[in-house]
């Protein structure tokens, strides 16, 4: 009896340590975490205009309204501690709108925070590659869903260009299908101050 005993005592033990010695799962991978940051940027060479060009995107209003894709600009300011200003001026309805946003520094070059407003409208940003005085291809990733963006100084970019813009949309398991490429003409520069949207403000 008291053998027993002692051998349910010890499978009782066993079974505590076994149990506490148990990792919990590790976080899923992010798709981004795969993603290389373009490596030795500069973030003051990023400041300036640039014009949407493409956006590999499984986003259903796009898939929707892709022949109403109207031409896209953004003004990229250089701000302190590794954080970028964005306005983006686009037409909505034949008026000029800007939204403002603020891309936040993350955990390493390259790699940012855009905040909107409402909860779980986080958004992760890596600048992929760039060569600053020609083009960007950022990728943005909120939850699970990943979308890729290139732009370009000039609104219309060399063939070479938008075949690494093409790659690296497939790179995210995106197809040709989610790819759109935007006007290259009827660009806003400025909105006033009745169409402007801040989304810097908390």
């Amino acid at each position: 009896m008291a053998a027993l005993r002692t051998l349910l005592l010890l499978g009782l033990l066993l079974t505590a340590r076994g149990q506490r010695g148990r990792r919990r799962p590790p976080r899923p991978q992010s798709p981004l975490d795969k993603v290389a940051a373009q490596e030795g940027l500069s973030l003051p060479q990023l400041a300036g205009r640039w014009f949407l060009v493409g956006v590999g995107s499984r986003c259903s209003y796009l898939a929707e309204h892709s022949h109403q894709l109207e031409a896209t600009t953004v003004m990229v300011t250089v701000l302190g501690e590794q954080s970028l200003a964005i306005s983006t001026f686009r037409k909505l309805d034949g008026m000029c709108w800007e939204i403002r946003q603020r891309y936040l520094p993350a955990q390493a070059p390259g790699r940012f925070l855009l905040k909107g407003h409402g909860h779980g409208s986080k958004v992760d940003v890596v600048v992929g590659e760039a060569d600053p005085s020609s083009f960007a291809i950022l990728y943005y990733q909120k939850g699970r869903s990943v979308s890729v963006k290139l732009y370009g100084r000039t609104s219309q970019v060399s063939d070479t260009v938008t075949d690494k813009f093409e790659q690296h949309v497939r790179s995210v398991g995106l197809s040709d299908d989610v790819t759109y490429y935007f006007p290259t003409y009827g660009f806003c520069d400025s909105a006033d101050e009745f169409h402007i949207i801040d989304e810097t403000k908390p």
